[in-house]
């Protein structure tokens, strides 16, 4: 990723993948994360053995689509993306498609040797 502006559309376009692998690599070692499903976690690894988990079942059929943007720099080599989504193609324990709902991504990104990769991400549901 060459920019923190890029950080939500490489997001959903993983996620619309279902790509477990990028997700997590968008993340420092030691990122915080927050899931969709409540996953709470201290790593990248633990990251994105949650998001397979995820990619298995509820949302192996997912996509994102993108609403309001927002990127915040709180600093030289720091910064706050805040990225609304409407999750559609989820599914239930058995199969059936659940309704579209609202998500908010929230990542604070720092500037490190091998990039801009999130120190802290949150996604969770959001309401109407």
């Amino acid at each position: 990723m060459t920019g923190p502006e890029e950080f939500a559309k490489l997001f959903a376009g993983a996620f619309g993948r279902q790509d477990a692998a990028a997700l997590a690599g968008f993340l420092a070692e030691d990122a915080d994360v927050l899931t969709l499903t409540g996953a709470v976690l201290e790593t990248a690894a633990e990251a994105e053995a949650a998001f397979a988990g995820e990619f298995a079942g509820i949302f192996a059929a997912a996509r994102l689509v993108t609403g309001k943007h927002r990127l915040r720099m709180l600093g030289p080599g720091a910064c706050v993306v805040t990225q609304r989504f409407v999750v559609s193609g989820a599914r239930d324990d058995q199969g059936a498609e659940l309704p579209r709902f609202g998500a908010i991504l929230t990542a604070v990104l720092t500037a490190r040797s091998t990039g801009w990769q999130a120190v802290s991400l949150t996604f969770s549901a959001a309401g109407q």
